[in-house]
């Protein structure tokens, strides 16, 4: 599809540059906390894991969620194909719902562990930038695109709706991962209705009740209605650990480890009768 006469490919490759670049340099100039790590090593894994994933969605989908979304129109599938909306209110409500749905895919990335054992290749990075937002391992982007063909069949959103959700997601969380220090009152209005970088850094403490917390990528109002906001660090912003607290080391930053992850056994933590945990 087009728009404004561009394909969607032009504009969705167009605006994840511009914001990229927007924020890799506001970072440089404005950042929020002091990077632990160099840039160069992590920037080449985050990278390479992007253009990894993006080869194996070309080889393993046929189709993308937009044309999932035309494809339910033409059969008539889906909630809002059996509801007659205005087109700028169906746009509205399926970003609304198609946010929330991603919201719940990413709290089941916690809470589930076969799936946690796959996300926390996005947790481990040391430090919180922009190259975070799209540092995700090949099967957690398998699964997500899978999850997001089902629930766009089933919710049957215009492809407009999809194309400008897929944009508005990509830009919001490289927004959210940077590094910026945004002015604490702009924070503050922001955060009312969408997730600002403050907010997504509790996130990626290593603290578990924190990490635990703030899972919103666009809209800040899922995590308040559903009592997993927590508004800021316990330790501040400058004293937060960023990553995994087993992982506090270089390896992150290699891109053979990082797809080696998910596979690796797990530290298994067993509760002794006292109630102190050990871990083997």
């Amino acid at each position: 599809m087009e728009i404004f006469g561009l394909s969607e490919g032009t504009v969705r490759l167009g605006v994840f540059a511009s914001v990229f670049a927007i924020m890799a340099c506001v970072e440089a100039i404005l950042p929020r906390k002091q990077r632990t790590q160099p840039r160069g090593s992590r920037w080449f894994t985050n990278w390479s894991l992007v253009i990894i994933d993006s080869i194996v969605l070309r080889i393993l989908f046929p189709i993308l969620a937009v044309g999932a979304a035309g494809y339910a129109g033409e059969q008539g599938w889906g909630l809002l194909n059996a509801v007659p909306l205005p087109i700028w209110l169906e746009i509205i409500l399926a970003i609304v719902l198609l946010d929330f749905a991603v919201w719940a895919q990413h709290v089941a990335s916690h809470k589930i562990p076969i799936l946690w054992r796959i996300h926390k290749v996005h947790h481990v990075d040391r430090d919180i930038d922009v190259t975070t937002g799209i540092r995700f391992h090949p099967i957690e982007i398998v699964l997500s695109m899978a999850y997001k063909l089902l629930v766009v069949i089933a919710l049957g959103p215009a492809a407009l709706a999809v194309v400008l959700f897929e944009v508005i997601l990509n830009a919001s969380a490289m927004f959210n991962h940077a590094n910026v220090r945004l002015p604490l009152a702009v924070d503050r209005v922001l955060r009312t209705i969408i997730v600002t970088p403050d907010m997504h850094r509790v996130h990626h403490s290593i603290i578990h009740r924190e990490t635990d917390s703030n899972y919103g990528f666009f809209f800040s109002l899922w995590d308040r209605l559903f009592g997993t906001y927590i508004a800021q660090p316990n330790r501040g912003h400058n004293g937060v650990v960023i990553g995994l607290d087993e992982h506090q080391d270089d390896s992150p930053s290699s891109l053979f480890w990082s797809l080696m992850l998910p596979f690796k056994n797990a530290k298994v933590t067993v509760k002794p009768p006292s109630g102190q945990e050990t871990t083997q």
